[in-house]
């Protein structure tokens, strides 16, 4: 009991007491969350005032710093540009061959581009180690138009291509990993033909050797190939030793390659984009080569002529644009030196009576490019070039 003159708590004056502190806790929140929404109000704000533009510029440069060294230099080739992705223009990549080959089957579903395509052909040369033959095809490209072509140089491991920074093949050549008769020298093929892909605009893709030289003008060469319906792969059933026999078939591939199924071809084909990636992103009959074609058995000769053969005969004009004279009957073909070179023996390359069909119709034009010259036909062919080839 209280005394006389102390407080006394009644049940109206603890309610009184509790609805005071209520009121301070609401109050309390009440000024958080306004301060809260002012704060988000005010970031809004400046993040909205920005202009498209100037966000697109800042995003850039915060995936550039992140992509970049401490020299500003990119880590990665493309450092996310789109540009750089649809046409690279460095070749020289860290890439696996696994990792490449994905890239390069990549194909968009949409069918316009994020750019103005000008349609290129890809000039593969495959070489063990120079181009004697350079000077003239300089010559050839000479003065065209950049957008209409590129170049792709794979050699021997361990050689470099030496040339003027001035030249159309300098920093072109690609890394390389060949044996020469062996199937690595399929993956030579392929290899090019993946760096090429990588470039969007690449739709056409001839294999070169460095004893090729071209017959006709670059202008000539480009509307033969960017206007042919079909690619350009030899493949023919050669049921003699060099064809079936001598260790070349073996009956491991079936079920998946029957012996009907077996063709051969000249190594050095023209083909289109489509075909290009179907080669690039096998798997299957690229692994059965591996497996069962010996270097006896020449894979560069048989795997894409018995892939085309499997899959896409009709979109194939089943012949070669490269002239090649096999009538010495020797396992080599044959060479050509300075002393053969004239007007008249151009022209017969060019009009050797061969029979061919250029998108289904009769055609007088052939062969575009003609191999095996030595590197002393070089001089006599320069002298020649501007009267009889036109470049």
């Amino acid at each position: 009991m209280k005394n006389k003159g102390e407080d006394v708590e009644t049940p109206f004056s603890l309610a009184k007491d509790l609805t005071i502190s209520l009121l301070r806790v609401i109050l309390m929140l009440i000024i958080f969350v306004v301060g809260v929404v002012i704060g988000l109000a005010s970031t809004s704000h400046m993040y909205f005032t920005l202009q498209p533009q100037q966000i697109i510029i800042a995003n850039n440069a915060l995936a550039n710093t992140m992509n970049q060294d401490s020299s500003g230099n990119c880590k990665k080739e493309d450092c996310l540009s789109m540009g750089s992705f649809f046409w690279p223009k460095v070749l020289i990549h860290g890439m696996s061959d696994d990792e490449l080959f994905w890239r390069a089957s990549l194909v968009p579903y949409k069918e316009e581009y994020l750019f103005k395509r000008v349609p290129k052909v890809a000039f593969m040369f495959l070489t063990r180690g120079d181009l004697p033959l350079l000077r003239l095809w300089e010559r050839f490209f000479d003065g065209q138009d950049v957008n209409k072509y590129s170049i792709f140089v794979h050699s021997l491991p361990g050689y470099v291509l030496s040339v003027s920074n001035t030249s159309v093949f300098y920093k072109r050549q690609i890394p390389s990993q060949v044996e020469w008769g062996s199937v690595t020298l399929v993956d030579a093929e392929r290899r090019l033909l993946a760096n090429a892909l990588l470039d969007f605009s690449n739709e056409r893709f001839v294999l070169l050797s460095d004893s090729c030289i071209p017959l006709y003008s670059f202008p000539t060469v480009y509307k033969y190939l960017i206007g042919s319906i079909h690619s350009f792969v030899e493949s023919y059933d050669d049921p003699s030793s060099y064809g079936r026999g001598r260790g070349r078939y073996n009956h491991h591939m079936q079920p998946d390659i029957k012996l009907s199924d077996w063709r051969k071809g000249s190594q050095w084909f023209e083909m289109n984009r489509k075909l290009a990636v179907r080669i690039v992103l096998d798997t299957k009959y690229y692994n059965i080569f591996r497996k069962y074609c010996t270097p006896t058995c020449y894979p560069d000769e048989h795997y894409i002529p018995t892939y085309i053969r499997l899959f896409y005969g009709p979109s194939n004009a089943n012949r070669t644009v490269t002239y090649v004279d096999w009538s010495l009957g020797a396992s080599h073909p044959a060479t050509f030196s300075a002393v053969n070179i004239t007007e008249g023996f151009i022209e017969s390359l060019r009009n050797n009576g061969a029979a061919c069909s250029y998108n289904s119709e009769k055609a007088h034009i052939c062969y575009l490019f003609a191999r095996m010259f030595d590197p002393s036909a070089l001089k006599p062919l320069l002298n020649l070039s501007s009267k009889v080839l036109k470049f």
